[in-house]
């Protein structure tokens, strides 16, 4: 074999031990246990198929598509006008916009709770305005509410970045030539952050639909796929079918990332 063939499988044995430990054998084994069950491998069937997986599959992708815009939304504005802003306090904004890295998901269903639970701030406030509570905490919508919090951070911060390369003469240009504001973000900002804005989606996306904390503190009314494998795996002891439903729920996670890498190429691999 000649050297510097020998130095690249060298080089390759680390990575693909760690893709056959940590991956391959685990993901390998979990496509055994959901065939083990009664229904065999037609419980990979009744995971698309059965009612109440099937509507928990589609609220838990619904929930996350409209997380995913909703975030990017939010951090795509924040994120441009930190990055190009300079003004005191800039800092201060920007570490209290990114610290709910630092809350895990229960703690982040903590907070939901004391804004929108039965004892929280907004049932106080509407109760004294209208005479009703509002109660939206252990809903969809508290949910929503939770998983927006935890995904702004991580989105702002990679807009930030790709906003601080955009090329500023490029405005200047459209300006120049009498673009509107709207024409400016449309055909500058917008291409210009693409590929930083799919990175930043395809993550934000893949969060949600597995995120297991915050549905977990909030699950009084809550139907999404994670609640549902925990209580097949812990309730109705059911491994083959909780086995099944993780897999499919991977799958479903891994198509949203493969089309994202699909639409903007390598850049959103570089920053996934």
């Amino acid at each position: 074999m000649p050297r510097d063939r020998a130095w690249l499988v060298g080089l390759m044995l680390p990575s693909a031990a760690f893709f056959l430990v940590f991956f391959a054998l685990p993901l390998g084994r979990l496509l055994l246990v959901g065939a083990s069950g009664d229904l065999g491998w037609g419980a990979y069937a009744a995971a698309v198929t059965e009612p109440r997986y099937l509507r928990s599959m589609l609220s838990t992708v619904l929930l996350s598509a409209a997380v995913t815009a909703a975030t990017l939304v939010i951090s795509g504005v924040a994120g441009v006008f930190l990055a190009r802003q300079q003004f005191p306090g800039q800092r201060l904004l920007t570490a209290l916009l990114t610290l709910p890295l630092a809350f895990p998901g229960v703690v982040i269903g903590f907070m939901v709770i004391m804004l929108g639970g039965r004892q929280g701030l907004v049932p106080a406030v509407t109760e004294a305005l209208t005479g009703e509570r509002l109660v939206f905490a252990y809903s969809m919508a508290g949910l929503f509410i939770g998983y927006i919090y935890f995904s702004i951070p991580r989105t702002i911060l990679t807009v930030m970045a790709a906003a601080e390369k955009l090329d500023p003469q490029l405005l200047e240009a459209a300006r120049s030539l009498g673009a509107s504001p709207w024409q400016q973000l449309r055909d500058v900002l917008v291409p210009g952050l693409q590929p930083a804005l799919l990175a930043a989606g395809a993550i934000c996306f893949a969060t949600a639909m597995g995120a297991f904390g915050t549905a977990f503190t909030l699950a009084t009314k809550i139907d999404v796929l994670p609640m549902v494998i925990y209580t097949e795996f812990t309730l109705q002891a059911n491994l083959a079918m909780a086995a099944a439903l993780s897999f499919v729920l991977g799958g479903v996670t891994w198509a949203a990332l493969a089309f994202a890498r699909s639409l903007a190429g390598n850049s959103v691999v570089a920053a996934a």
